[in-house]
């Protein structure tokens, strides 16, 4: 932050939001809506998006990225949230013709939130098809069972490729929330984390510092394969990766 500050003078009615459209919406890469399933006025909710699109994504920035998260789906009964949730991205859809948007129903308290996510950090990164496939011939040569490339930041998946049916579809999140956890550990001790293996007898995990953006997690269930190996084919894969981490995640 430079310390300057910018005021705009708004007549009687006005909000920043709709005398400032030009500021808010020039030259937007990606806009993420948020409807909360239980609002008061989903009325109000949809006039706020629509306009945001009509008014805004479309006049100032029409090849901007729409996502749209219907969330708080946990306090929809089971039995109607699919039906739910294919009404309203169906609605959405049609408020945002001619642009296309992708929508995802969510909550915080299961994996959908965390996948969400995932997969808008993959669709922002412009050759994560390189990445998945480098990410396929390096788990062939390696004969490894899984291999994920998690953002940074937030261990996001950025890119996996499988290719040892896992029957835990929700692994990615809790895998996130374990090393986030351990991440925090090594900030309140002043350490920083740069790797870690986890083995017993059924297979063997390693996660390590991959590029300047992303950590990279290799799991092999070959109890002949020693750790050495495999530190020495993920460090001479990094070069391998380099030029493809162009992604802006830092």
């Amino acid at each position: 932050s430079s310390g300057i500050n910018a005021e705009w003078p708004l007549r009687p009615g006005e909000t920043f939001f709709t005398s400032q459209k030009d500021v808010l919406f020039s030259n937007v890469e990606v806009l993420i809506f948020v409807f909360d399933v239980q609002s008061s006025d989903v009325q109000k909710d949809i006039e706020k998006y629509q306009s945001c699109i009509e008014t805004g994504i479309m006049k100032y920035s029409p090849d901007a990225m729409i996502f749209c998260l219907v969330h708080k789906m946990d306090l929809i009964p089971k039995a109607q949230r699919e039906m739910l949730f294919s009404k309203r991205k169906e609605e959405l859809e049609h408020l945002s013709k001619p642009l296309k948007i992708s929508c995802y129903a969510t909550s915080i308290w299961d994996e959908t939130l965390y996948n969400a996510w995932s997969k808008i950090m993959s669709l922002l990164i412009p050759n994560v098809g390189q990445l998945k496939l480098k990410l396929k011939k390096f788990a062939d040569h390696i004969n490894a069972d899984e291999v994920l490339l998690f953002e940074k930041a937030t261990f996001l998946v950025v890119a996996h490729h499988m290719r040892k049916e896992h029957n835990d579809a929700n692994r990615f999140e809790k895998i996130s929330n374990i090393i986030k956890q351990f991440k925090l550990s090594c900030n309140k001790m002043q350490s920083f984390f740069r790797s870690i293996e986890v083995r017993n007898s059924s297979f063997a995990a390693y996660i390590e510092l991959f590029t300047a953006n992303m950590y990279i997690m290799v799991v092999m269930s070959d109890p002949q394969v020693c750790s050495a190996a495999v530190q020495l084919n993920i460090n001479n894969a990094k070069r391998y990766f380099k030029d493809t981490d162009q992604s802006g995640t830092q």
